[in-house]
């Protein structure tokens, strides 16, 4: 079965309960760095891909104009649920976030938090979020990956393949090919969660 088709068959089966385990504590506190980093002004325009639930919407902060996409019309419900934000100009739509329904330069920053590593083409994901960036927009990345220079064990494989992916994610994404193949330029890349397992990066087009 095609990966964004099974994805939107298992996040039908998440959304119930996704929040209760990526609105754990320590996952929000991750978020909103991550948020941060984009110093958000009042009047930019946000792209969110993969925005799930909503989780980063009550931390936009007042004055943008956030638009939220996801394949997953029960994730996009849930996000709804959290809707209407004061002071916040919010849309959310179903989309591909490998192939973005928006023009050139319609963007002036992008949130990426835990999606890279759920999407079938990462490297589609991440140059379509690209292309939606105006020059010198910058966009925020919060999710796991295979460290850099390393091979996944064979248990690790055995994990993907038979659990992780099964359930909607992929824990051997490497980020390196895809910030090169993206031409984007690293502001900042700092561990997170699980002993760097999770990274916040920054980059800017």
């Amino acid at each position: 079965m095609n990966q964004n088709r099974w994805n939107q068959f298992i996040y039908a089966r998440w959304a119930p309960i996704y929040d209760c385990l990526i609105g754990l504590p320590f996952f929000v506190r991750e978020r909103r760095k991550a948020l941060a980093k984009l110093d958000l002004q009042a009047g930019e325009r946000v792209l969110i891909s993969g925005v799930g639930t909503g989780q980063d919407l009550p931390y936009l902060p007042a004055g943008v104009q956030a638009t939220g996409i996801d394949l997953s019309d029960a994730m996009l419900a849930k996000a709804r649920t959290r809707l209407p934000i004061a002071g916040r100009e919010i849309i959310l739509q179903r989309a591909n976030a490998e192939a973005l329904p928006f023009d050139d330069a319609s963007f002036d920053a992008a949130i990426l938090n835990l999606i890279l590593s759920v999407v079938g083409d990462p490297d589609s994901a991440l140059r379509e979020t690209v292309r939606v960036l105006r020059r010198g927009g910058r966009a925020v990345i919060f999710d796991k990956f295979l460290p850099a220079g390393t091979e996944p064990s064979w248990s690790r494989q055995c994990l993907n393949t038979l659990i992780m992916r099964p359930f909607g994610t992929d824990i051997n994404c490497r980020l390196e090919p895809l910030l090169a193949r993206s031409r984007v330029t690293v502001v900042s890349d700092e561990p997170s969660l699980f002993r760097g397992s999770y990274r916040i990066v920054e980059i800017r087009k």
